[in-house]
């Protein structure tokens, strides 16, 4: 018998020669190593009739509009949300508070533009984007491609937008406000 060693092995397929050059140490042959993560975002707004509705930055004439700092475009906030959280960069709140007077009343665009550049900024990818209104109104379904083409062509990666009602119960159901929920895929090679 020989002393032997996992590292020794014959070379007869491309496979094996493959593990050989990864053993080997050899860099370049070394596939990336991607980080994958994911987040979650949420944001809420109750309906005030005295503004005008921007949702998903687009406007919606002859709806309540939603109350807030900015313009209460509940599902940009809530995208913005879902990147943070997916990088690692803290909330909307922690980036872009009330506080902050530069954002009173700013469009739900301005703050995906900073979103996007944070999250690009830690060296991320993004790449995709999941959003559920949860609301009475507005009613999506005619204009879904239209938010779809909008937020995709923002954000630089494909967004998906679905809508349901809560059947009544709780402050959806009454019509007193929106939800919206987003999650985000991000990605980094290492």
């Amino acid at each position: 018998m020989v002393p032997g060693d996992v590292r020794a092995f014959k070379i007869t397929t491309p496979w094996d020669l493959r593990r050989a050059e990864i053993l080997a140490g050899d860099a370049e042959s070394r596939p990336p190593a991607v980080e994958t993560r994911t987040g979650v975002g949420i944001d809420v707004h109750a309906y005030d009739d005295a503004r005008p509705l921007w949702l998903g930055g687009l406007y919606w004439p002859d709806e309540p509009g939603l109350a807030g700092h900015s313009d209460g475009d509940a599902m940009s906030h809530a995208i913005c949300d879902a990147l943070l959280s997916a990088a690692g960069l803290g909330d909307i709140g922690g980036r872009f508070g009330t506080s902050d007077d530069r954002f009173a009343g700013a469009h739900g665009d301005v703050f995906l533009g900073e979103t996007i550049a944070l999250v690009r900024g830690a060296g991320f990818v993004i790449g995709n984007v999941a959003v559920q209104v949860i609301a009475q109104h507005p009613k999506l379904a005619g204009r879904r491609v239209e938010l779809e083409t909008h937020l995709s062509a923002l954000i630089g990666a494909p967004v998906s937008v679905s809508a349901t009602t809560s059947d009544g119960l709780g402050f959806t159901g009454r019509g007193e406000g929106v939800a919206v929920i987003s999650t985000a895929l991000v990605q980094r090679t290492r």
